[in-house]
């Protein structure tokens, strides 16, 4: 039997025994087997593109994302942030390091890259029992290093701050003003490679960038200014086409 033919068998006995036994379904399509049909994700995005929220929190480095926020990577990030589907992470720090290898594609690549998470709120990881952007942001780095050095950073500590799904731009960006910093001890651990490293700040969303804007500025503030953003997926603002061709926003 040919191996590709074995590949196709095994995958659909596969796919039968996660519907019998888990019930599981593709969150793309729908299909019974495996939580991301392969059909599903090979339909994800291989380039990543500048994703400009509207309004543009001002001096906001270039924030570069590989998906929408909607359909299946909404439902892949929402699982893995909020379900416990720790199994994708693969995925998401797939298409979160195709962004930061776009980010970075004009800096000299043996200066290694700096992935800094952008932290989870107080107690938000004890909760659910897992950091969730971070281990996105390590799976990331693992993409990543096949291209270039890279390295996790986490370089900041959120001080705390309310829910923002109900909130607009204008009250996100007062949520978390100044709720990040860059404890000491972080710094100290990271102090080897400040001087040769490009800081480029993680998340798996950008949304309205003011989560974004204030990470970087508490990098900003310790003298380690981010070169860019990088996230697995931008929201579409209304009547507003935020992902903008390859290239865009550079500098």
């Amino acid at each position: 039997m040919p191996a590709y033919v074995r590949a196709c068998w095994h995958g659909r006995v596969l796919d039968a025994a996660l519907d019998l036994f888990l019930g599981s379904r593709c969150v793309g399509c729908d299909e019974p087997g495996r939580m991301l049909c392969p059909r599903c994700r090979a339909a994800l995005s291989t380039t990543a593109h500048v994703a400009w929220p509207t309004p543009v929190p001002a001096g906001l480095v270039a924030p570069w994302a590989t998906e929408e926020y909607d359909g299946a990577v909404r439902a892949l990030v929402v699982g893995h942030k909020d379900r416990g589907q720790w199994g994708h992470r693969r995925v998401l720090g797939d298409l979160l390091a195709t962004a930061v290898l776009e980010a970075t594609a004009g800096l000299d690549p043996d200066v290694p890259v700096l992935l800094v998470p952008v932290p989870s709120r107080p107690g938000a990881g004890r909760s659910r029992g897992y950091e969730a952007t971070t281990a996105l942001v390590r799976a990331a780095a693992t993409t990543v290093r096949r291209q270039r050095p890279a390295a996790v950073a986490q370089l900041l500590v959120s001080r705390g701050a309310a829910d923002q799904k109900a909130l607009d731009a204008p009250g996100r960006a007062v949520n978390v003003s100044h709720s990040m910093h860059c404890p000491s001890t972080a710094l100290a651990r990271a102090g080897r490679r400040r001087p040769r490293g490009h800081v480029v700040v993680c998340d798996d969303v950008v949304t309205t960038g003011s989560t974004a804007r204030e990470a970087q500025r508490a990098l900003e503030a310790v003298g380690l200014p981010p070169v860019a953003v990088a996230a697995v997926a931008a929201t579409r603002r209304r009547g507003v086409v935020p992902l903008v061709g390859p290239g865009a926003g550079r500098g």
